[in-house]
């Protein structure tokens, strides 16, 4: 789940990382008292989950309180990249010395969570990493011992920083990296990092996404989602219990059990297609849920045939079969669908989709294999 900046902002000001002053406005008026407080020229900042917000002019500076009430009446209700702007961030001005980027990730790859930083802040680190890879310094914190101080020191160090720099670099890092642990992130960044001409260490741009798997630790969550900000779809997907994930392909594809998903949307792969989501139905999942999933997959306009690909154990195989049945005809899809069902009542399940004149197949490797011919031909649904 991605949050916005002043949300990100909050979290980490409780860790004692230096974010600047400032406050959210959702009026113009609102911008210009928290102008006004703060008593210096601010920087407002448009909240939505787009990046390269500073190019698309909705990051703007501005000087007195009626000027930062005039640009927040010209970004309040305006659009960015396609996103309307609800929220802004009003935040003092910072002169800045020097930049950096600090942040904590979940390498996968390493099967750790890594820390990361690089003097080029204020840059994509995307960009910094594709164009200048030697320029991030990374380090691997070690599950148990978590990061030790050496380590961000080492940070530190690599950075160019010396002296008393570096020793109040160490302590960032390590509140940093705290707050991803304990918030149960998956990324947590803040870019830049920057010394002003003082010599202080000041947070001018905080991000972080929290994992949605965590959300049953976390019931404090729910104050931070933004319905306007999510994806439809995937908004759906949670108020049903599903997992599920937007992708660029065009085979819908509906698995239960994430191991298998994820097998499915290989074979799918392997055999020339490309799916257009991951949708876990889970265990035990009944016709209402299963007909819900479908009517999701069927409102991608991108999606030209699907997949369902069902493991009857805890789920009956006859039960997801009524649920397909179910949906089919209250959504109508124009477009074909092919079935796999193997596990608990795979007989009577096949019989039901059969009936209602589904294409089925024995084998996860031959459902795939039709789905794809079926996509490529342009098939199209009995319904």
């Amino acid at each position: 789940m991605k949050i916005h900046e002043y949300q990100a902002r909050a979290i980490l000001a409780r860790y004692g990382l230096p974010v600047v002053e400032g406050d959210v406005a959702a009026t113009p008026q609102e911008a210009r008292s928290i102008a006004e407080r703060l008593g210096r020229a601010v920087v407002l900042k448009a909240q939505v989950h787009v990046g390269g917000r500073g190019k698309a002019g909705g990051i703007r500076m501005a000087a007195t309180p009626l000027q930062a009430e005039e640009i927040a009446r010209e970004l309040l209700g305006s659009s960015l990249k396609g996103i309307p702007v609800r929220r802004l961030l009003v935040a003092e001005a910072v002169e800045i010395a020097r930049e950096f980027y600090l942040g904590v990730v979940l390498d996968r790859a390493a099967r750790r969570v890594t820390v990361m930083a690089s003097a080029e802040g204020g840059v994509e680190i995307e960009t910094v990493a594709r164009t200048r890879p030697e320029a991030i310094v990374r380090v691997t914190a070690d599950p148990f011992l978590g990061l030790r101080g050496d380590q961000a020191r080492s940070l530190a160090f690599a950075l160019g920083l010396r002296g008393a720099q570096a020793l109040s670099f160490a302590p960032l890092a390590a509140a940093l990296y705290r707050a991803f642990l304990e918030n149960d992130a998956t990324l947590a960044e803040i870019n830049p990092l920057v010394l002003t001409a003082d010599g202080e260490w000041r947070a001018l741009d905080t991000k972080m996404v929290l994992d949605d798997s965590a959300w049953p630790r976390h019931p404090e969550w729910e104050a931070l989602r933004d319905p306007e900000a999510e994806d439809l779809a995937e908004a759906q997907a949670r108020a049903h219990g599903l997992s599920y994930v937007k992708l660029d392909g065009e085979i819908g594809c509906m698995v239960n059990g994430a191991g298998l998903a994820m097998a499915t949307m290989d074979t799918v792969q392997l055999y020339g297609g490309r799916p257009a989501n991951f949708l876990d139905i889970g265990g035990g999942a009944r016709a209402e849920k299963v007909a819900a999933a479908l009517r999701i997959i069927l409102s991608d306009p991108n999606v030209k045939a699907v997949l369902f690909n069902i493991f009857g154990g805890i789920t009956r195989c006859d039960e997801v079969a009524r649920g397909i049945v179910a949906a089919l005809e209250e959504v109508r899809p124009a477009v074909p669908l092919v079935a796999r069902l193997v596990g608990t009542n795979e007989e009577e399940g096949r019989r039901i989709l059969q009936q209602a004149r589904l294409i089925t197949a024995d084998t996860m490797a031959e459902a795939a294999q039709k789905v794809v011919a079926l996509c490529r031909g342009g098939g199209t649904s009995v319904w």
